[in-house]
């Protein structure tokens, strides 16, 4: 039981620091890309799929890495 508990609480802060990026992320890079593009990049549901695609590559990547090989 332990064991799941220390998962969840490794997904958790993994959230929290994505959260934390996705964050600056958004202060920093936004104002850059919406002059760029500015039609797209505007539309909330661009935004929300953006963070959302990038967030869970990013707990795909980790989880793989700290996976044992078989």
């Amino acid at each position: 039981m332990a064991g799941r508990w220390t998962v969840f609480g490794v997904f958790a802060v993994l959230g929290f620091v994505g959260g934390i990026l996705a964050n600056w992320a958004y202060k920093q890079l936004l104002p850059v890309l919406v002059n760029m593009f500015p039609d797209i990049f505007t539309a909330e549901w661009f935004l929300s799929g953006l963070g959302g695609s990038v967030l869970t590559l990013l707990i795909v990547v980790i989880w793989a890495s700290f996976s044992p090989d078989k």
